[in-house]
């Protein structure tokens, strides 16, 4: 541990996994709706999914600002205004009457959730170091994961039994649990930046004069198109093409996600016995594998994408924590900032994903797989014939 004046390892580790479940559970939960809020608002599915775009744009956006911040003032403060951001957009979406109006709210739901994803990245960096750290973010991959695994089957649950207005006040009630565990943290910061809030352009200017954390970070995140695709794309595909009800598609859903947590659960046994490097590897090329799968559609109907994209899944959980462990040792200073800009990159190219698969194709299936063998076969070339291209910053 590099300070003392932090909580105890184990409650520190769920805190951190709770903070980056977010954006999963504000997501994973609210899929089984869509098709409802289709029918109900009467808008078409391309205008529906806005309401994801513009959490994952506003997300973005937000990440910017709370890395920053934190190496300012802190982690706990910007982390509990947000969170409590979070839970009062929750409230309001669960009141929501037109498609407009959660746009809206959705978009003020990221802007909090931005402080959890991005600033619990920043605390591992706080409190862990090297290959401590990787451990770390393989553990949280595997808690986290559990959250877009299960949302979806709590989230058709609630559209059973309820409505979909309580899906917001569900996520609403899981905010003020993060709050709570927030308050009773101590500031993991030792030592605050002396930058003030008006000069952090500054700090993204001199992370994008870093080269290689810039190729780094896009380089890990481009492999994330796929995943997001399937997010965006799973409920039309499932609910609407094959005519499955919202619990057996939350129960399809929580699937992929299983093979995420899955991913991150064998990279914790695998970096005792591999090189990080090596553990990259293997992700991008099963990416590439699993994009080539949903290509040639050797299996009709939902197995046919659930078992290719658990393949593709499994490799983003794989890969995924080592992966943001080296971005992260390009820098020095600053690790708020390169938190958020990392995230940033990541979620942005995902919104873009989200956006794409929401257009009129004729088989969002293949699209998919376009997807997953371009960016896994892309990027796994790179990864072999540049070279350097995996080696850690020299420090000094």
């Amino acid at each position: 541990m590099k300070s003392e004046n932090v909580p105890d390892k184990k409650r520190l580790l769920l805190l951190l996994a709770l903070l980056t479940a977010f954006p999963p559970i504000s997501i994973a939960m609210y899929l089984p709706a869509i098709p409802q809020l289709v029918e109900i608002w009467q808008q078409p599915l391309a205008v529906v999914n806005l309401t994801l775009v513009g959490f994952f744009v506003s997300y973005c956006v937000s990440l910017l600002v709370y890395g920053p911040l934190s190496d300012r003032f802190g982690r706990r403060r910007p982390l509990l205004a947000g969170i409590g951001l979070f839970i009062v957009a929750s409230l309001l979406c669960a009141g929501s009457t037109g498609v407009v109006g959660m746009i809206v709210l959705r978009v003020l739901q990221a802007a909090g959730a931005g402080a959890a994803a991005t600033l619990a990245l920043a605390i591992s960096k706080d409190v862990y170091a090297g290959h401590e750290r990787e451990r770390i973010l393989a553990y949280i991959g595997v808690i986290m994961a559990l959250a877009p695994m299960l949302s979806p089957v709590f989230g058709g649950w609630i559209m059973t039994f309820f409505s979909w207005r309580w899906i917001f006040v569900a996520q609403g009630l899981f905010g003020v649990v993060a709050w709570i565990g927030v308050l009773r943290m101590p500031e993991t910061l030792k030592k605050p930046s002396a930058t003030g809030f008006f000069q952090t352009a500054g700090i993204y200017l001199q992370l994008f004069q870093n080269r290689r954390y810039v190729a780094l970070a896009l380089l890990m995140s481009i492999v994330g198109l796929p995943h997001f695709a399937f997010i965006a794309g799973s409920t039309t595909i499932y609910i609407s093409d094959f005519g499955l009800t919202e619990q057996i598609y939350g129960y399809f859903f929580a699937l992929n996600a299983a093979a995420l947590m899955a991913g991150a659960f064998v990279c914790t046994l695998l970096l005792r016995r591999m090189t990080s490097r090596g553990i990259i590897t293997v992700g991008f090329a099963g990416i590439l594998l699993g994009g080539t799968c949903l290509l040639l559609q050797w299996i009709e109907g939902p197995w046919g994408l659930a078992l290719p994209m658990a393949m593709i899944t499994f490799s983003v959980g794989l890969g995924r924590p080592p992966s943001n462990n080296l971005v992260l040792e390009q820098v020095d200073r600053h690790a708020g900032a390169a938190s958020s800009m990392l995230m940033f990159i990541y979620f942005m190219l995902g919104s873009f994903s989200m956006w794409l698969i929401s257009l009129d194709w004729a088989d969002k299936i293949r699209t998919i797989g376009i997807l997953g063998a371009g960016t896994g076969g892309i990027v796994l070339a790179i990864w072999l014939v540049v070279p350097g291209i995996s080696t850690r910053k020299k420090k000094g």
